[in-house]
């Protein structure tokens, strides 16, 4: 009888002993999802204009990557003329459920569209903006440049009123 209850008590105390964290603390199918996340690489597949004009590389081209602290955005395009547009900007970043906070730590503006010079900005400066989490979408308005961020699932969509919707895609 000793015999037999060293069988079954065993097993099951083995079971007990080794399946216990997926019940216990260790994230599981029991826990609730985690919070959105912006982590990732976003490449630019479209830009709507307000006339209905789509553009898509290698028209317009950009690669937007989020990593836990930092934020790295490029985007450039030529218009007909043979005319340049690039913006370049890197910066540090914090996501709570509530605020998103940057730093730019640089940028580059090269508006030969607009007829400008090259404009570089190393002020280091930090803003802050309201969050607003629907689910799995999270939006905010982006610190320094003038478009809102939407991010769901694998896209993030960038609108500046009168000017422009993107479609960024997640590429890893």
């Amino acid at each position: 009888m000793r015999a037999t209850l060293v069988r079954t008590a065993v097993p099951m105390l083995l079971v007990l002993m080794l399946g216990a964290p997926s019940f216990a603390g260790e994230p599981s199918r029991l826990q609730a999802p985690s919070a959105p996340t912006i982590d990732g690489t976003y490449k630019l597949s479209s830009r709507q204009l307000p006339d209905g004009t789509v553009l898509k590389p290698p028209a317009i081209m950009g690669l937007l990557t989020y990593t836990k602290s930092h934020r790295n955005f490029n985007i450039v395009w030529k218009d007909a003329t043979g005319k340049f547009f690039s913006y370049s900007l890197v910066s540090t970043y914090t996501l709570t459920p509530t605020e998103y906070r940057e730093t730019r730590l640089f940028s580059i503006l090269n508006d030969q569209l607009g007829g400008q010079d090259i404009v570089y900005d190393l002020s280091g400066k930090t803003q802050s903006v309201p969050v607003t989490i629907d689910g799995r979408r999270l939006q905010f308005t982006l610190p320094f440049d003038p478009p809102a961020a939407v991010f769901e699932g694998n896209t993030m969509t960038a609108t500046a009123e009168g000017q422009f919707i993107d479609v960024w895609e997640k590429v890893d």
